[in-house]
């Protein structure tokens, strides 16, 4: 059991007193000290604990008692309430600070976990990016984690809000990268959640940190764009399979393809979203993630796909894994740089999950991925770009070309084709009409 005394450090004739924690943990002693506002004179600390039958004294103890008793009473409480793995000297001071500092209905923690946490609460009555109330499930799990892997990075520490600078950014960018071992995009986006966290905690008053703007949180590019190209389609299209469910799935695959739609999206698809508008066949369906309404015109390769009828549905895990066995069996055998998701041993009998990057046969780092990716690199530079994006829903160009790998060099190599082809029209020569002069013998 956790006991508590005050004791006076100081040579001066009046200070603040400190408070110390004593507590025996598996037979050994652990004692946590601290100072607190309250202050006392060095000449009544010296007689505060003695059966005084000076008045004034007496007084000054019942005093010193009934302001200490309230401390003592919370730092106890937090005590029992906390791992004790988590107890330092630095959570001896964030408690004492607690304590000062209470936590109003109109006053959120300056603790980063807690600001974390103050999110996840509210999370159904959260603005989210569509316009309405409610973060989506998959932007709450986000919260979860970058909670969780803070409380496991600051280990006994509890960081403050303020305390996310540059420095703190780059360490704990490292922390996921060589620790975590986490793909560089997945720890560049936990970054940009953090840098999320504390804006929110700053509209709430939080104190923030002046170098939070400088943190660079910058989305990756895509280094390793996996997409099937039209020859590597074809020869899908051509591979016999036997059996029933991989030929189901590869009309999925090609549908997808060929549509350019996330396969949660994909794999919904029914004959209602199918419909005429004004004699034209398309699909219209509204996107899961993003919430908007697209519309796709059904065009001759569409109906070749499905003329016997629409694939019948099946789970995205099914899915991922019938497409690697299709691409298999088709030989899309190309080595290439990519990330693939491998149980690695942790310690002590316990796995976990990392995509680990290396060179892979292509069918290997097949997902239903692929079907949107492919669709918007086989189509680049042939369609134009704004006819890309109203498919594949993309609200800005620099995000499609970052999607599929392209950047201002891309821009650059249409823009010289462009006045090629253009060239080479100006230079073709008008046919002649030769007309004979006939003249009457």
């Amino acid at each position: 059991m956790a006991t508590i005394n005050f004791l006076y450090r100081s040579k001066r004739e009046k200070a603040p007193l400190t408070l110390r924690l004593l507590h025996r943990e598996n037979g050994k002693d652990f004692v946590f000290s601290s100072k607190i506002k309250y202050e006392v004179e060095k000449e009544y600390w010296k007689i505060h604990d003695t059966n005084s039958r000076n008045p004034k004294v007496k007084n000054q103890q019942v005093e010193v008692k009934a302001e200490l008793k309230p401390i003592t009473n919370y730092i106890l409480n937090e005590f029992n309430k906390t791992n004790f793995d988590l107890t330092s000297n630095d959570w001896l001071k964030e408690q004492i600070y607690n304590f000062y500092n209470p936590i109003s209905e109109n006053k959120q923690s300056d603790l980063l976990t807690d600001a974390i946490q103050s999110i996840i609460d509210e999370a159904p009555t959260r603005k989210n990016g569509k316009g309405g109330l409610g973060l989506s499930k998959s932007r709450v799990n986000a919260y979860v984690s970058l909670k969780n892997i803070l409380t496991n990075y600051q280990k006994q520490n509890n960081f403050k809000v303020k305390d996310v600078n540059v420095k703190f950014a780059k360490d704990f960018l490292k922390y996921l990268l060589n620790t975590k071992k986490y793909q560089k995009s997945y720890a560049l986006k936990k970054i940009a959640d953090l840098k999320t966290v504390c804006n929110d905690a700053s509209f709430y008053g939080v104190e923030t940190n002046s170098q939070l703007k400088k943190i660079d949180s910058t989305k990756a590019k895509n280094e390793n764009i996996l997409y099937l190209n039209p020859k590597e389609l074809k020869q899908i299209e051509d591979t016999v399979l036997l059996n029933d469910a991989l030929k189901n799935a590869r009309k999925w695959l090609l549908l997808g393809c060929n549509i350019g739609q996330r396969g949660g999206d994909l794999l919904q698809l029914d004959e209602t979203n199918f419909i005429n508008r004004n004699g034209l066949e398309v699909i219209e369906l509204k996107q899961q993630k993003t919430d908007k309404n697209v519309t796709i015109p059904v065009l001759a390769k569409t109906k070749e796909i499905i003329k016997s009828g629409l694939p019948y549905k099946i789970s995205i895990q099914k899915f991922n894994k019938h497409i690697k066995e299709i691409c298999k069996l088709s030989e899309i055998n190309e080595q290439i740089k990519g990330g693939k998701i491998t149980v690695i041993e942790k310690g002590k009998g316990n796995k976990q999950k990392r995509k680990i990057s290396d060179l892979y046969a292509k069918w290997e780092l097949m997902s239903s991925h692929v079907c949107r990716r492919s669709f918007a690199s086989n189509l680049y530079g042939t369609l134009p770009t704004p006819l890309i994006m109203s498919i594949t829903a993309h609200s800005s160009e620099k995000m499609l070309l970052n999607y599929i790998g392209k950047d201002s060099l891309d821009f650059a190599q249409q823009i010289a084709d462009f006045y090629t082809l253009q060239a080479l029209k100006d230079k073709k020569e008008p046919q002649l009409n030769i007309i004979k002069n006939v003249s009457n013998l």
